[in-house]
């Protein structure tokens, strides 16, 4: 199973991400724990400096932006 983060504040960025990245992990089919990270503190402690960010399995693909559904979807079959 893949664990996958999203971090951020809960910004429109942030909220678009965490969108794409259910679609992605729906249409992909892949078994997925998704989780959300919004504590400021806990972003901080990643090394995150602009959100929002995306984690995949303990390593950041995405920073300060969000991915589409299909660079999301690519990220998954790595």
């Amino acid at each position: 199973m893949v664990k996958i983060e999203v971090l951020g504040t809960g910004c429109a960025k942030c909220k678009s991400l965490a969108k794409n990245v259910d679609k992605a992990v729906a249409e992909a089919g892949v078994e997925a724990e998704v989780v959300k990270v919004e504590s400021l503190q806990e972003i901080m402690n990643r090394g995150v400096m602009m959100t929002p960010a995306l984690f995949i399995d303990g390593e950041a693909v995405a920073v300060g932006r969000a991915p589409s559904v299909a660079e999301i979807q690519g990220m998954l079959k790595r």
